[in-house]
């Protein structure tokens, strides 16, 4: 059957990624959202998207009767749920059936048999695939537990049926913990997979997480599309995916591969899979299966060739796989590093907001679900993107992965680009001298910022543009005092650090720092003091739109520039860099709050009016909101009192020093 129209029962970047194929594929691709996304990128790519509940996934993308009747409403021959929400729920397969719909996806009954990790090890036995001793079956009375936990020896994995994705395991190494760790267990195995059955299996400390991708025409002709390793973990949740496994020897990972195709031949597998392993030594054990699209399968893509949503397309449509084992072949190195809207500092909360600022490099594979200006909300996965990177060997993969996470600039929200940086460069991880529990061991070292080379460089750069670049038309600048920028329009006297004009910078690591921007001479050339006394002088010119040469004696740095949104976003050999620039006026207090006289702290544009004639305001209250360099800048009271003699309007010009409005003495 000739799938014309495609439901995608998801959000983000794997809905954005499946509409790109099936369009490309002669499909019309057809998104669902909630109230939360209407506005979300999924909605905007895909072009037509049905409402189908509120923000939280409850009662939106886990509702199976407002997704089928979705898809009905738009005349869909299929449904592709991608990963996550409901793309591993039997019912939900059923319900698609039913509809007289294709999942695209294994059969309810496959989906059952994998949702429960009991079942599916039964499955593996039943294969004859290495499996992880343990007590065999699902266990749920407590006592039980104990005791067989005390007959196989610390440490043990206690594993929720239900679990999935790292979720639902909790390690036991002290025996004084016993009861409440399996207490514990059981309660988080009730709320979150609905089911208190849990299994018990040996724990292997140092292992690597080895995974084959499998694809299967439903009618017993199953291949395998190598592996992947996915052993870089924080807390059983992936952080940096790779293939093919590097280091492992190649009749090792042959061997998994052929267990995994015959567990998929004996269940008729049908569509795309995965079948995880963990791997100690010259040992190799069955974990769980995956029975869906993965996160990490551009790292597949890469090294095969395949566009593996095409291939999920052409099984659905009753087409077969197309190819055999011995079509297949290892091309180069892939790696790809999940960029996620986080904070390090604490715990790796999610961190919500608006991405004010969002630049990825270029010269690479990006899949994402978001864009500049986009909300980080509280009710999804809070990824931001996933950085692809393909080359001849994986010591190129690594290097030009961790480049390309330098010229990550993410504002509004925390993330963890920094500690993928930190990976990305990590000798052990190079070596490949990892397990799956090495990261938890090493965090504090993983989540400390590196420093900048040239810090000094980068902020009198940044301050350099701040106080230049009010208007293009450099004759307009009200600094310029016929050959000399003095920062004053009387005489060139006095000390040339206080004679500059002041910027207060916030770096991403909400670092602030003041400096001055002194006179400058012909040549464009400025010296930058910065607050302990320290000077830097430098000439800067815009060689063409957004990109900079700056001179700093003999030395020449290209840099590209970006002013937009309230920051200032620079491209530099060091990465880009961020700073949030704040005008003079903006930290007015002390002596200045005996000057009521509220001025324009550069030349541009007042964009809105925040207050009346005749109003209370307090010391610090924003009193407009201009425009200038394509930043937003708020210009504050540095007296509290009356506003008075208002004298502009959302939309006026001003320049700078212009006054705008008085703060005149409350009458008390």
């Amino acid at each position: 059957m000739k799938i014309k129209t495609l439901l995608i029962a998801n959000r983000g970047e794997i809905a954005c990624r499946i509409a790109r194929t099936a369009r490309a594929s002669g499909i019309t691709p057809v998104g669902i959202h909630s109230q939360a996304d209407a506005n979300a990128l999924h909605v905007r790519e895909i072009g037509k998207s049905v409402c189908i509940g509120g923000g939280p996934a409850s009662e939106s993308y886990l509702k199976i009767d407002a997704v089928i009747a979705a898809a009905q409403s738009v005349g869909a021959d299929a449904i592709h749920p991608g990963y996550g929400f409901l793309a591993e729920n039997p019912d939900f397969a059923r319900a698609v059936e039913a509809a007289g719909m294709i999942f695209m996806g294994p059969t309810p009954e496959t989906l059952e048999r994998f949702g429960d990790k009991a079942s599916a090890k039964e499955a593996a036995v039943a294969a004859s695939v290495p499996v992880i001793s343990g007590a065999e079956g699902a266990r749920s009375d407590p006592e039980q537990i104990a005791e067989e936990v005390r007959q196989m020896g610390l440490p043990v994995l206690l594993k929720a049926v239900g679990g999935g994705g790292g979720r639902g395991q909790r390690l036991v190494t002290d025996e004084t913990t016993l009861v409440e760790d399996i207490e514990g267990a059981l309660r988080e195995a009730k709320s979150t997979f609905g089911s208190e059955g849990l299994l018990l299996e040996r724990f292997l400390p140092e292992a690597r997480h080895v995974e084959v991708q499998i694809a299967g025409d439903g009618k017993g002709h199953v291949v395998h599309l190598f592996e992947r390793d996915c052993t870089l973990q924080r807390r059983h949740q992936k952080v940096i995916e790779e293939a093919p496994a590097w280091g492992l020897p190649r009749t090792l990972l042959d061997d998994i591969a052929r267990d995994a195709v015959r567990l998929g031949e004996t269940l008729d597998y049908r569509g795309l899979g995965t079948v995880e392993f963990l791997v100690a030594g010259d040992e190799y054990f069955f974990l769980e299966v995956n029975p869906r699209i993965q996160v990490e399968h551009p790292v597949t893509e890469a090294i095969t060739g395949l566009d593996l949503v095409a291939l999920h397309l052409r099984i659905a449509e009753g087409a077969g796989l197309g190819l055999v084992q011995e079509d297949l072949a290892i091309n180069g190195h892939a790696v790809e590093a999940r960029l996620y809207a986080e904070d390090p500092a604490m715990q790796f909360a999610p961190s919500t907001g608006t991405l004010t600022t969002l630049s990825l490099p270029s010269g690479l594979r990006i899949d994402s679900g978001v864009e500049e200006g986009d909300a980080v909300t509280p009710y999804y996965d809070p990824m931001i993107a996933k950085l692809i990177v393909h080359a001849p060997d994986r010591e190129t993969a690594l290097a030009r992965l961790a480049t390309a996470l330098d010229h990550v600039a993410v504002e509004g929200v925390e993330t963890n680009r920094a500690f993928l940086t930190a990976l990305a460069r990590n000798h052990e991880f190079e070596r490949m001298q990892v397990h799956t529990r090495w990261i938890d061991g090493r965090l504090d070292e993983l989540t400390q910022a590196p420093g900048l080379t040239r810090p000094d460089l980068w902020k009198a750069t940044a301050a350099i543009l701040f106080v230049t670049q009010s208007r293009s038309d450099t004759n307009a600048n009200p600094w310029t005092n016929r050959d000399a920028f003095t920062g004053w329009r009387l005489g060139l006297g006095g000390d040339a650090m206080e004679a500059g004009q002041r910027v207060t910078l916030t770096d991403s690591d909400e670092v602030s720092e003041e400096l001055r921007v002194s006179p400058v001479k012909p040549g464009a050339r400025y010296t930058v003091y910065s607050e302990n006394g320290e000077a830097l002088t430098l000439s800067a010119r815009e060689i063409t739109p957004g990109r900079w040469r700056l001179n700093e004696g003999d030395t020449v740095h290209l840099i590209e520039a970006r002013l937009h949104a309230g920051v200032i976003e620079l491209g530099t050999p060091e990465g880009r860099l961020v700073f949030r620039p704040a005008a003079p006026l903006a930290f007015a207090g002390g002596d200045a709050a005996a000057d009521r006289a509220v001025t324009s702290p550069l030349t541009g544009m007042i964009v809105e009016i925040k207050v009346s004639d005749g109003q209370s305001v307090a010391e610090g209250d924003v009193v407009a909101v201009m425009e200038s360099m394509k930043l937003e800048i708020s210009i504050r009271a540095a007296a509290a009192g009356i506003a008075s003699h208002i004298s502009v309007s959302n939309g006026d010009m001003v320049d700078r020093g212009q006054v705008i409005a008085e703060i005149l003495p409350s009458e008390e």
